[in-house]
C-alpha cells in the first residue's frame, strides 16, 4: 500500500531539508540557499546546496538531486517507508498504520476534506460576488480591511438563512457531514442547521493549507450571540494542534527568525494587511506544548501579543507559564504588551509596521522576566510574602524540561530576589565574613573544594573506602574489580589497590606506598568520611555505601556513554547508534 500524500505532504512541511540535511552535513547560509561539501562526494570546495523554498537539495560535483525522502534513503540506505518512518518521528508525527481502521480513516478524511473545501469555496465566492452581501463587505471595511485581505484568507460569508447542506448531502452521508462541525441538527425542527450562520467566516488550515476548522465573527451586535465561535474539534481538527495562518506564516522561516502569536483572525490580518506577514492565532484555547513545539520548528523567536486588556494580561500570564516549561538554549519566548485597549490590529493600523517592529524591539521582553515582574507586583515587603514569592518562583522554575535552562532561569529567579532584600543579604554577608576571617583554613578548604568535580570526590569517597577497609574488601574483591574511574591520577590509585588486593597477601596502608600528599587530599575531601564517622565497624554498611558508590559511577559513565552517542547521531542519524542510546538510558533507569 502506499502512503497518502496527505502524510507525506505533512512530513515536508514540518521539516525544512536544511534542518534533516544538517544531521549530516554542515551547511553555511549563502544568500536564500544553504551550502555544504558533498556527503556523496569527498571534496573540499563546497557544491553542494540546500533550497528550503524550494524543498530540495542539489549537488553539482555528482548531479544528486531530490527532497528530503530522497535525501534520508541515499544517505542513510534506506529504503521509501524506512525513510518515511524516520522523518515522521524527526517531525513528531505518529507513525501511519496500514490496516482496514486506517483505510476507512483515510476515505473520512477526504470525505471531510472536500466538504470543508467546497464549504469554503462557495462561501468566499458568495462574499465577493453575491450583491446582497453588502453588509458583510461594510463591515470589513469598516475593519480596514479589502479585497486583497478577503481573497488572501478566503474569508467567507454566511447568510442568516443558508441552505448548503442539501447541495451536499447528495455527494455525502448526513453522519460525515455532521462529524465535520459545520452543521448541526434542530431537534425541535428536525433541520440541519449551518453552525455559522449570519457570520464571517476564516478557514482554518492545516500545515499544508487544507481548510479543517473554520472561525466565524457575528457582524451585527447582538448580545445574546457569542462574538467568535470556531468549528468544535474533530477527528481532523483539535484546537490545541493547530494555528490559524501557520500555513503561510512557516514559508517565511527562511527570511525571518521570529514569529507573532496573537489571540484572534482579525489581529492577524490586520498585521498582515500593514506587511507584518509572520503572525499566527491561537483558537480561543490557552497555549499549548504542541502549538509551541510546532513553532519552534520553522522559528526560534515566539513573541506573544495579546490584547493590551486586562483578559490580554491574564491570557498572557497564562501562556507564560504553560510556555516556560518548553524553553530551549537555541530557542526564544518573549511578550510584547501594548498600550491599554490596544490589539495588534488597532495598534498596527493606527501606527503602522515600522512603528510596531520598533516598539517589538524596545519592549518586548523574555518570559522569566515576565513572570518574575508579575509575581513581584503582587509581593508585600514581609517574611511571609517573600517566602511564598521564593516558593511561586521556584515552582515554576522546576517545570522547565531543559536543565541548563532550569539552572539559569532559577539563577536569574534567586538574584533577583535578593536585590529586593539588600539589608537581609547585607546583614548575612557581614556575619559571614567575620567568621571566615579568624577561620583561614576553613576559607582554604571551601577554595580548595570549588575545583573538584563531583565525580572526583565520588571518587575520593571510593578510594577512602578502599584504603580504610582493605582487609573487609580484599575478602570481597568482587564488588570492586569492574568499577570505572574517570580521574587519571584517581584511576592509577585505584588500579595500584585493586593490584596488591588481588595479590591475595594481607596488606596495609604503608603497604600501598601512595603519595603523602595524595592520601592526604584524599583524607581531607572524601565526602564520605562524615557518613562513616560512627559506622566505621560495621561492615554491612560499609558494603553498602560501597554499592551506592559504584552505581553512581556507574551512572557517570552511562551519562558518558549516551552524550557521546547523541553527539554521534545528531551527526549519522543511525538506527543503530539510536538503538544504542535507547539501550544505555534503559540501563540508567534500572540503576
Amino acid at each position: 500500500m502506499k502512503y497518502p500524500k496527505d502524510y507525506l505532504d505533512e512530513i515536508k512541511t514540518r521539516l525544512k531539508v536544511s534542518t534533516v540535511v544538517s544531521k549530516t552535513v554542515v551547511l553555511k547560509k549563502r544568500g536564500k540557499e544553504y551550502v555544504g561539501l558533498s556527503p556523496f562526494k569527498n571534496e573540499k570546495t563546497p557544491s553542494f546546496t540546500v533550497n528550503d523554498e524550494k524543498e530540495f537539495y542539489h549537488c553539482f560535483a555528482t548531479s544528486e538531486h531530490g527532497n528530503i525522502f530522497d535525501f534520508v534513503m541515499k544517505t542513510q540506505n534506506f529504503k521509501f517507508g524506512e525513510a518515511v518512518k524516520h522523518l515522521a518521528q524527526l517531525a513528531g508525527m505518529q507513525p501511519y498504520m496500514f490496516s482496514k481502521q486506517d483505510e476507512e480513516r483515510e476515505k473520512k478524511w477526504k470525505d471531510y476534506l472536500s466538504i470543508y473545501t467546497q464549504y469554503v469555496e462557495f462561501y468566499h465566492d458568495e462574499l465577493l460576488k453575491n450583491e446582497t452581501y453588502s453588509n458583510a463587505r461594510d463591515y470589513l471595511k469598516s475593519r480596514s480591511l479589502g479585497k486583497e485581505e478577503v481573497k488572501k484568507f478566503k474569508i467567507g460569508y454566511i447568510e442568516k438563512n443558508p441552505n448548503f447542506f442539501n447541495k451536499l448531502k447528495d455527494q455525502f452521508s448526513e453522519q460525515a457531514l455532521v462529524e465535520s462541525g459545520l452543521f448541526y441538527l434542530d431537534e425541535k425542527k428536525k433541520i440541519y442547521v449551518e453552525r455559522f450562520r449570519g457570520r464571517l467566516i476564516f478557514p482554518i488550515n492545516n500545515i499544508s493549507g487544507q481548510p479543517i476548522a473554520l472561525g466565524g465573527r457575528i457582524i451585527e451586535k447582538l448580545d445574546y450571540l457569542a462574538k467568535y465561535i470556531n468549528s468544535p474539534e474533530t477527528n481532523f481538527f483539535k484546537k490545541g494542534s493547530n494555528l490559524y495562518n501557520l500555513d503561510l506564516a512557516r514559508k517565511l522561516s527562511n527570511k525571518l527568525d521570529h514569529i507573532y502569536l496573537v489571540e484572534g483572525y482579525m489581529d492577524v490580518l490586520g498585521l498582515s494587511k500593514n506587511g507584518v506577514d509572520n503572525a499566527v492565532a491561537n483558537l480561543g484555547t490557552s497555549l499549548t506544548d504542541k502549538q509551541i513545539l510546532t513553532l519552534n520548528q520553522f522559528f526560534d523567536d515566539i513573541i506573544i501579543c495579546f490584547d493590551g486588556d486586562e483578559s490580554g494580561y491574564k491570557a498572557a500570564l497564562r501562556a507564560a507559564e504553560n510556555s516556560i516549561k518548553e524553553l530551549k538554549p537555541e530557542k526564544q519566548i518573549s511578550f510584547l504588551f501594548l498600550p491599554n485597549k490596544e490589539d495588534p490590529d488597532s495598534y498596527v493600523n493606527k501606527n503602522g509596521k515600522n512603528n510596531f517592529i520598533e516598539l517589538t524591539k524596545q519592549s518586548k521582553i523574555s518570559t522569566h522576566q515576565f513572570i518574575f515582574s508579575h509575581y513581584k507586583k503582587l509581593t508585600e515587603n514581609n517574611p511571609s510574602s517573600m517566602a511564598i514569592f521564593e516558593k511561586k518562583l521556584r515552582a515554576i522554575a522546576s517545570t522547565i524540561k531543559d536543565d541548563f535552562i532550569k539552572k539559569y532561569v532559577l539563577e536569574y529567579f534567586l538574584e533577583k530576589i535578593s536585590e529586593l532584600t539588600p539589608h537581609s543579604n547585607q546583614n548575612k554577608k557581614n556575619f559571614y565574613v567575620k567568621k571566615i576571617k579568624s577561620l583561614d583554613s576553613t576559607k582554604k578548604y571551601f577554595n580548595e573544594s570549588k575545583s573538584l568535580t563531583g565525580v572526583e570526590l565520588k571518587e575520593f569517597s571510593l578510594l577512602y573506602l578502599l584504603i580504610n577497609n582493605l582487609a573487609l574488601l580484599q575478602a570481597n574483591i568482587h564488588l570492586i574489580e569492574n568499577i570505572k574511574l574517570f580521574s587519571e591520577v584517581n584511576k592509577q590509585i585505584f588500579e595500584l589497590i585493586l593490584v596488591k588486593l588481588k595479590s591475595g597477601k594481607q596488606i596495609n596502608i604503608e603497604d600501598l606506598n601512595l603519595d603523602k600528599q595524595l592520601l592526604e587530599k584524599i583524607n581531607k575531601f572524601a565526602p564520605i568520611k562524615y557518613i562513616l564517622k560512627n559506622k566505621s565497624n560495621n561492615n554491612q554498611k560499609i558494603i553498602e555505601l560501597l554499592e551506592d558508590i559504584s552505581r553512581d559511577l556507574m551512572n557517570y559513565d552511562l551519562e558518558f556513554r549516551i552524550q557521546e552517542l547523541e553527539s554521534k547521531f545528531s551527526k549519522d542519524m543511525s538506527e543503530v547508534t539510536f538503538n544504542e542510546i535507547k539501550e544505555l538510558k534503559k540501563k540508567q533507569n534500572i540503576n
